[in-house]
């Protein structure tokens, strides 16, 4: 875990120094929700205010590769649902999330935020990172009261789309979903009803989704021949 919290750091540092000019930055809001032994299914699960900012260093109109930190709100409870082992049991937890994570861009259309104005391309992403989890769970049956805090690796995935509003300005849509190796999440090291298991495997996993607006500060890559495509459509 230590390296590659180290390993991620020092990509981030390199491209943060060598790629200034090529690059987009970028500010997030919206909700973050949990999947785990307490609500194994409902993906958009009780959703808690979220935020971030990223950087971005673009290779390629369809090529980039992303760091962000992204910190959220996660909670649940069993009376939220109707399982009656789980109305019996009455656990419920709810804590902070903080996320360090490093994702490849590929994006289905060429894309630049210095593109042609309503420029826009669906994208997928996926990386790895590291979580930083502080909850409180409690549960009734039987009586039980503890805190969860620890550092854990993931493995991020992202759907988005693109779109570029104004010059040097873009607008992005996105939903991540984040694999985590770890099943103390919500405090339940296991789902106590056989019929009810995550369908996303024992282990807990989190989610983000929401909006970014990213911009470019600098601009280096016009007349760049990797950028052509993008620089020809701006000047039509």
């Amino acid at each position: 875990m230590k390296r590659l919290l180290g390993l991620s750091l020092s990509i981030f540092l390199s491209v943060l120094v060598s790629g200034q000019r090529s690059a987009d930055y970028g500010v997030f809001g919206g909700v973050s929700s949990y999947i785990g032994d307490i609500n194994t299914n409902r993906l958009f699960y009780s959703p808690l205010p979220a935020a971030g900012v990223f950087y971005r260093y673009n290779f390629h109109p369809r090529q980039s590769l992303r760091a962000n930190i992204f910190f959220g709100r996660v909670r649940a409870s069993d009376l939220d649902f109707h399982n009656p082992i789980q109305l019996a049991r009455r656990a419920e937890f709810s804590g902070n999330i903080g996320e360090m994570a490093l994702q490849f861009e590929f994006n289905f259309l060429p894309y630049s935020t210095q593109g042609k104005k309503w420029n826009f391309t669906p994208y997928f992403a996926a990386g790895a990172g590291l979580v930083f989890i502080d909850t409180k769970t409690t549960v009734q049956s039987p009586p039980l009261n503890f805190s969860t805090f620890t550092y854990q690796p993931i493995i991020p995935f992202s759907i988005g789309f693109k779109i570029n509003i104004h010059k040097n300005l873009g607008l992005e849509a996105e939903y991540g979903f984040r694999k985590t190796f770890y099943d103390n999440f919500d405090g339940l090291t296991d789902n106590i009803d056989p019929d009810h298991k995550a369908w996303l495997h024992n282990n807990d996993w989190y989610s983000f989704a929401g909006i970014a607006f990213t911009w470019k500060i600098y601009n280096k890559l016009a007349g760049c021949p990797a950028f052509k495509d993008v620089d020809q459509s701006r000047r039509h």
